[in-house]
């Protein structure tokens, strides 16, 4: 590895990183050297399991539980992140709610919709602005050079063009929303801190598990790999964004999709 380039030694909060995509980005990160902060709505086996994962890497491991739809928690949340390790080089936005098939699967789309847009983005927006107002003043007062912190959000490949059926909608609305903060939020943090987001494609994760023959086939489909994406796909992304490698970048939305070839498939409802 680049001495120039390491990350080792930093720290990082990785929301909903119990499963997925955030369980991913943590071990990514861990095994660089990063102290990780992990981050579930509550204390799960799953996000346990990951603190023990991301101890044998043989790194220092926090967890902090927080129930996101709840946004009067997130200032004292900010406040407990920020001084578990002392202070915060990594914010990766990462928590989500599940309404494909979590406890909303069977919600209607109102109910599934304020839940989403309460966790996915105006959670993302609070904590960006509350962290990273805090990882800008420190970055100041320690003369840091410019571009040493770094913010990373999840945002969906399909929410520029858009996709039919109720998911379509909603998706779109919702990642398109932390897509179009992150473009704001890096010119409000800079140039001390940088503020990116990964936007993956389809990937293999609880719903891609169960999902079914006609919509494997479309994801396998519109990827030019021609196969799914999995977590550690996203999450290799994520640390690359992270790294003093990316320090010229910031603003930028970075597909994860393995190449996307427009296909006419059915649409979810």
């Amino acid at each position: 590895m680049n001495r120039a380039d390491t990350l080792a030694g930093k720290i990082a909060l990785i929301t909903g990183s119990s499963t997925g995509i955030g369980a991913a980005t943590a071990l990514e990160l861990a095994r660089r050297g990063v102290r990780v902060i992990l981050h579930g709505r509550t204390e799960s086996e799953n996000l346990i399991s990951i603190a023990d994962q991301v101890s044998i890497a043989g790194v220092a491991v926090k967890t902090v539980c927080c129930d996101f739809s709840s946004l009067d928690s997130l200032d004292s949340f900010a406040e407990t992140v920020w001084q578990q390790f002392g202070g915060l080089d990594i914010l990766v936005n990462n928590a989500g709610v599940d309404v494909l098939t979590g406890a909303l699967a069977d919600a209607s789309f109102f109910e599934k919709f304020d839940n989403l847009w309460r966790v996915d983005v105006a959670a993302t927006l609070i904590l960006s602005r509350l962290l990273g107002r805090r990882m800008l003043e420190s970055a100041t007062a320690d003369s840091l050079p410019a571009g040493k912190k770094s913010i990373v959000n999840i945002g969906w490949d399909q929410a520029h063009q858009g996709m039919s059926g109720d998911s379509g909608e909603m998706f779109a609305t919702i990642k398109g929303a932390v897509m179009s903060m992150t473009r704001s939020l890096a010119q409000s943090l800079a140039p001390q801190v940088r503020v990116n987001c990964v936007a993956p494609g389809w990937i293999k994760t609880k719903w891609g598990n169960t999902a079914s023959d006609s919509w494997n086939d479309r994801a396998v489909n519109e990827s030019l790999m021609h196969r799914w994406g999995q977590p550690q796909d996203v999450a290799r992304a994520i640390v690359w964004l992270a790294a003093p490698g990316a320090s010229f970048v910031s603003g930028q939305i970075l597909p994860v999709n393995g190449g996307y070839r427009f296909f006419q498939g059915e649409s979810e409802s």
